[in-house]
């Protein structure tokens, strides 16, 4: 099934792009997910924490996936 990824701040960096389609497989889960990008995209696993947000609510890592969901990537904030 395929999903869309959105990606900001450092993830947009990492990712080089502010969005993405992944081809996972049907029941996959925000897990799957993160996994499938860490194994792209190695730098990942430089953040600690960041939020997902899946159709615009914010969910865990057990949450699962449906074809043309949208996921975004949001990495923690900083500054003052």
């Amino acid at each position: 099934m395929k999903i869309k990824t959105l990606f900001f701040g450092i993830a947009k960096d990492i990712v080089d792009d502010n969005s993405l389609i992944l081809e996972l497989k049907e029941n996959a889960t925000i897990h799957h997910l993160t996994s499938e990008l860490k194994t792209r995209f190695p730098k990942f696993f430089a953040i600690n924490e960041f939020s997902i947000a899946l159709n615009e609510e914010y969910v865990e890592n057990e949450a699962i996936l449906k074809e043309n969901d949208i996921v975004a990537i949001i990495p923690p904030v900083s500054g003052g």
